[in-house]
């Protein structure tokens, strides 16, 4: 996995998928989002809506999932993918039942993480 931009308080990497994917992690390793001191999470939130909203832009998504699990990895972090009527899980979600072979072509991947990192770097 790749790190696209990091700062002291979060990263942001790249999930290998079909789809545009990014996680947001804490650098701390909080378990809970409780346990995330406020600026931190208000840091996260912002992010998260700055990658949407350059999802939306840029590839013209059917829908944006955002999920925060952490079963396997009890570390706080955040996926944020776009989805596809196309994508071979839709309307699953990622980790569900694989409903078809999908052969997407979308916009580059690369260009749109220099996109994010650029808005990012605006605020």
């Amino acid at each position: 996995m790749s790190v696209i931009y990091e700062n002291e308080t979060i990263k942001i990497e790249v999930e290998a998928s079909e789809i545009p994917w990014l996680k947001i992690f804490t650098q701390m390793p909080y378990k809970e989002m409780s346990e995330v001191p406020g600026s931190v999470k208000f840091e996260i939130y912002d992010l998260l809506d700055t990658i949407e909203k350059e999802m939306i832009a840029y590839y013209d998504p059917k829908k944006i999932n955002i999920a925060s699990f952490g079963n396997y990895v009890p570390h706080v972090h955040w996926h944020i993918m776009a989805r596809f009527e196309e994508d071979s899980y839709f309307p699953e979600p990622m980790w569900g039942t694989k409903q078809r072979e999908s052969k997407l072509e979308l916009p580059d991947f690369g260009t749109f993480c220099e996109r994010v990192v650029s808005k990012i770097s605006e605020a």
